[in-house]
């Protein structure tokens, strides 16, 4: 009896040691002085996404699941914003990620469901620009390209051929292959109304006949007043450009 109580205690552990997340670390850091990068080159058709050469620890999330299928994405959770992330042949994972100040949480879950790993981090440079909103793209198909844009009140329009606007928002991560994530943010919204759109750019993948984007906006991000909201929009034609949601700040 002894014996299965420690068997069936071990268990979790061993599902636990499938994935590891090598970066973010847990724990306190300060990011001043970090070289984050988020501009990438623009493929089309898509080819592949990689890590910038020289991108701070800071702003990316990395590791390696074994074992697992590659034919099947991973499960990322970004303080509790879930999205797709693909792995290579290794198990290995790689995503530029924009983290503001204070604290952060990152999940990641094997294709089946069953491994998982969690870190949490805070960083303490209060110099860095907290984001007040956030519009987070992923989507289920790889090899496949799917764009963000959001128009803001006063007619600012951020996608990856005019990434940042005047008043500092903007979209940090084109992606152009893969499951995104593609990242618009904006340290001090303007108020009145926002309109967030998609466009199936096309791609390689014949997998799936119809792609499912998924759009996470979140609002006051990490704070007791944190709202969010996310929307399934199934895609079917390339150069099909959707309205997800047309919403006012605050």
């Amino acid at each position: 009896m002894k014996k299965l109580c420690l068997l069936l205690l071990l268990l979790p552990a061993c599902a636990m040691a499938q994935v590891r997340i090598e970066s973010p670390k847990s724990g306190w850091r300060h990011s001043a002085g970090n070289e984050e990068q988020y501009s990438q080159t623009v493929n089309y058709p898509a080819s592949s996404v990689n890590m910038q050469q020289g991108q701070a620890e800071t702003a990316q999330i990395r590791g390696r699941i074994a074992g697992a299928d590659k034919n099947k994405p991973a499960r990322l959770i970004v303080n509790g914003v879930a999205m797709p992330i693909q792995l290579d042949e290794d198990g290995r994972f790689a995503r530029p990620y924009s983290f503001g100040t204070g604290s952060n949480s990152v999940e990641v879950r094997s294709p089946d469901g069953k491994s998982r790993a969690r870190t949490q981090f805070y960083d303490g440079y209060s110099g860095k620009t907290k984001s007040r909103l956030r519009v987070v793209l992923s989507w289920d198909s790889p090899g496949t390209d799917v764009d963000l844009h959001v128009v803001t009140p006063n007619g600012g329009h951020s996608w990856y051929g005019n990434r940042v606007l005047p008043d500092g928002s903007g979209l940090d991560v084109d992606v152009t292959t893969g499951y995104g994530p593609e990242i618009y943010s904006s340290p001090a919204p303007e108020k009145g109304n926002y309109h967030v759109y998609v466009n199936y750019y096309g791609g390689s993948s014949e997998q799936q006949v119809i792609t499912v984007a998924t759009v996470s906006i979140i609002t006051n991000e990490n704070t007791p007043g944190e709202k969010q909201q996310t929307f399934l929009v199934p895609l079917r034609a390339a150069g099909e450009m959707t309205l997800v949601k047309s919403f006012v700040y605050p």
